[in-house]
């Protein structure tokens, strides 16, 4: 349960890093979510977004991210 304990942890200190830096440099991230792969549809009354490119790069990089987590411990 200890080792339950610590990936909390490093978890949460992940999620405090990534906020604080969209927080304070979040105006330098205005490509992501409109890159060329990403779909949106605008009708009339309906408008669909789907990013894939994005959500394919923020994949890519999460991975990347948990093997070195899992490197270093």
């Amino acid at each position: 349960m200890v080792h339950f304990g610590k990936i909390l942890i490093l978890i949460g200190i992940i999620i405090t890093v990534a906020g604080l830096v969209f927080y304070f440099a979040g105006d330098k991230f205005g490509w992501l979510g409109h890159l060329p792969g990403d779909i949106q549809l605008v009708k009339k009354n309906i408008r669909i977004y789907i990013p894939i490119t994005t959500m394919i790069i923020i994949s890519i990089f999460l991975t990347f991210i948990l093997y070195l987590i899992r490197k270093l411990f």
